[in-house]
């Protein structure tokens, strides 16, 4: 058994312990306690019949090229938002050695159950959203990593803890028995808490020779990372922000395509995230990755697409659906060294001619696979849905020969 964090007293190892026991029936539950907690939001939209919540005017009616997304920077929070550090959230935030409570629930998974990946970064803190026709605009303003934990993992283990509760009697936790979650209300409100977000991206190979597509998918591992572990995911997955805190990074990293390619080089090449950007702005011109993508970008061989955004129905954490399309030639010489696993799980492999193939296939019986049968996260389920409703704008012309 763990040791107790601080000196404490029985009241303070009961109160530590029970939180670990539902801190470890949520990462054992997660996939099933997200698709009940849809049930709390009747009245929100979804994207794409999935648990994904959204707004209408978040979604596009179809694929925005990633050069017509225009960012804008908006200073200052919500006034009056939800930080996961009042006395609504007491109920998630166990007692510390001395009796007092954690301050937040990243302070306590930090003590209790630390991942391999746990670092209260900067991050850019979603403000707005703008769709138009052909067009989307969003603003962001500045925020950090704790601050989506002890909103979103907070609400997360609420409900966990509160169908444990109610699991020998039936039935759902009502909204109205879960303090913080009731506290912040709509979940879509960008106003009522700091909402952070991630690039969620599908990459895809795509073939013109055999018309056939493959697509990346990504099983994260629950040891190594704080949120969403034991479900599937597209890849790569990260969230938005500068790769250092240091204040030049800000303006220089703010950017979708940056991040993006960023991403790609993390998840999928296993560089590292150490950019030395603490000393100095990255040179992206110069970054050769960078570089030949965005050439690539330029000669119609990537074509990379904005979906639109949702809001995850256990954890409210905020996802941007992307597309990357990467012609076969293109992704065989960039991802010549795509790595097995990374610092949070691994890349899906399937059984192929000559061995196990990367990816799975961009097809209807795998789409439907992974997003109703498998345990996939609600953002890349409702990404490879919706990429699959507008696969003829995605993939061009060629892709006619695709079977359903």
């Amino acid at each position: 058994m763990r040791g107790v964090a601080g000196d404490g007293s029985d009241e303070v190892r009961r109160s530590q312990e029970d939180w670990r026991r539902v801190r470890g029936e949520l990462g054992r539950r997660r996939y099933a306690l997200s698709q009940t907690a849809l049930e709390l939001y009747p009245r929100v939209a979804r994207v794409a019949g999935t648990s994904l919540l959204t707004r209408p005017r978040w979604q596009p009616d179809a694929p925005v090229p990633l050069e017509r997304v225009s960012l804008s920077w908006q200073p200052g929070g919500p006034a009056g938002a939800v930080d996961g550090t009042g006395p609504e959230s007491a109920g998630v935030r166990p007692l510390r050695g001395d009796g007092t409570r954690f301050p937040g629930y990243a302070d306590a998974l930090g003590a209790l159950s630390p991942p391999a990946l746990l670092e209260n970064r900067a991050c850019y803190r979603l403000a707005g959203v703008d769709v138009g026709p052909g067009s989307a605009h969003l603003r962001f303003g500045e925020g950090r990593y704790f601050e989506g934990l002890n909103v979103g993992e907070a609400v997360a283990h609420e409900y966990a803890a509160a169908a444990l509760d109610r699991a020998a009697a039936g039935g759902l936790p009502p909204l109205a028995g879960l303090p913080l979650r009731s506290r912040i209300g709509d979940p879509t409100d960008l106003r009522r808490r700091p909402v952070l977000t991630a690039i969620c991206t599908l990459v895809l190979r795509a073939d013109r020779a055999s018309g056939q597509a493959r697509m990346i998918l990504h099983w994260r591992d629950p040891d190594r990372v704080a949120s969403n572990g034991g479900l599937y995911q597209v890849a790569p997955v990260g969230v938005f922000q500068p790769s250092h805190d240091a204040p030049w990074n800000w303006r220089n990293d703010f950017s979708l395509w940056r991040g993006m390619v960023r991403e790609l080089a993390e998840e999928l090449l296993g560089a590292p995230e150490d950019y030395r950007s603490d000393t100095a702005a990255i040179d992206y011109e110069r970054w050769p990755l960078h570089a030949t993508l965005s050439q690539a970008r330029r000669a119609g061989s990537l074509r990379v697409f904005w979906l639109g955004l949702g809001i995850d129905p256990l954890t409210l954490s905020c996802d941007m659906l992307t597309v990357a399309v990467f012609d076969a030639g293109l992704f065989d010489a960039t991802f010549a060294g795509l790595v097995a696993a990374n610092d949070e799980g691994r890349i899906v492999t399937e059984p192929g001619a000559t061995g196990p193939a990367t990816g799975a296939a961009f097809r209807h019986e795998e789409i439907e696979r992974f997003t109703r049968h498998e345990p996939m996260q609600a953002a890349g389920a409702a990404l490879l849905r919706t990429a699959w409703q507008h696969r003829d704008t995605l993939l061009g012309s060629w892709q006619g020969r695709i079977t359903g």
